[in-house]
């Protein structure tokens, strides 16, 4: 089978592997190469997939849609983050969502300042002047 992690931006993970596990909104599953086409919205946390060689490694990632398509998985996210073990994973997670978090403060911070712009020269509009 070949699995595709796809962001917005770029293709996480191109990659022949063996068994592909994650976690939809009815629970857990597993996909190896003869499974039924399937989909399935996937819940936030760890997609675990199975190289050819029986190595195991995992991409966290955020909600999802996973589409099985003939021998072809697809995985779209917003955000996902590829590790071989769990705990440099967490980390690198841990360091992630901080630098989304600042990322958002600060566009919410631009478009609280534009806001104001807009209802103060809304406000200038409407007074009378002086001439």
């Amino acid at each position: 089978m070949n699995l595709k992690v796809l962001l917005p931006t770029a293709v996480l993970l191109d990659e022949t592997v063996a068994k592909v596990v994650a976690e939809g909104e009815n629970g857990a599953f597993c996909l190896l190469p003869r499974h039924v086409d399937f989909l399935s919205a996937l819940l936030p946390g760890i997609l675990t997939f199975t190289t050819e060689d029986n190595l195991d490694h995992y991409v966290a990632m955020g909600e999802g849609i996973l589409v099985k398509s003939e021998s072809v998985i697809r995985v779209s996210t917003r955000h996902a983050v590829r590790g071989t073990d769990l705990g440099s994973l967490r980390r690198t997670v841990a360091d992630d969502f901080r630098k989304i978090d600042e990322r958002e403060r600060t566009a919410q911070s631009a478009v609280a300042k534009l806001e104001a712009d807009f209802v103060r020269r809304f406000l200038q509009l409407g007074e009378p002047s002086h001439g």
